[in-house]
């Protein structure tokens, strides 16, 4: 069974019919689509050092654009410890560069919290809270994070942090998956912002 079925339980029923199918992830059977994600929005300019020590981690970025291509793959395996996770590889395809933003996902069963490392290697963590619309979509918010030093884990301070709010879908007319994402700051406003639409490929 999937981390995210563990996790939503009885609710992971209430997905649309696409999103289980594409949560469900076998282990060492991978989830890989292509689409285009209509806009992508960073943060202010002067928040580039920032940008620049994320893209050095396969974090956040400081590219915008409209209609840019896109890939994912997430992959299931099981670690060492018997436990399962997940890993994320998002490539943003500009003219001139490709972006990544890598994640591994596990679930902290006690908490019914997914626990995210973002980055590669991780220097931020984040609780992710996983729900159902009632439209069937499935809804992620953020929750506590911390700053990662080596094996060292400090809480981020709420004025710093970035809340996350992740909007997950499946268009029947089209037969696309939409996805919409926003990470912001209470002090320092939009940190990154994309939303477009992708289609599973064959491996």
């Amino acid at each position: 069974m999937t981390i995210y079925q563990t996790l939503l339980g009885e609710d992971f029923k209430r997905l649309h019919p696409e999103l289980q199918q594409r949560y469900a992830l076998p282990v060492d059977e991978p989830f890989f689509a292509t689409g285009v994600m209509k806009k992508i929005e960073s943060g202010a300019a002067w928040m580039r050092p920032f940008y620049t020590v994320a893209t050095r981690t396969k974090f956040l970025f400081p590219e915008s654009g409209e209609n840019i291509p896109f890939s994912i793959r997430n992959t299931c395996k099981v670690l060492p410890t018997g436990e399962l996770e997940v890993f994320w590889e998002r490539s943003f395809h500009f003219a001139k560069k490709t972006r990544k933003f890598d994640a591994r996902m596990t679930i902290d069963p006690v908490k019914k919290v997914v626990k995210d490392y973002l980055g590669s290697p991780s220097l931020f963590y984040s609780d992710l809270h996983f729900s159902v619309t009632k439209e069937g979509k499935l809804l992620i918010r953020s929750g506590i994070q911390r700053f990662v030093l080596s094996k060292m884990e400090l809480p981020i301070p709420k004025v710093l942090e970035g809340r996350v709010i992740v909007e997950e879908g499946f268009d029947e007319m089209r037969q696309v998956f939409t996805i919409h994402v926003s990470i912001h700051n209470p002090m320092f406003g939009r940190l990154m912002m994309y939303a477009g639409e992708f289609t599973p490929q064959s491996m």
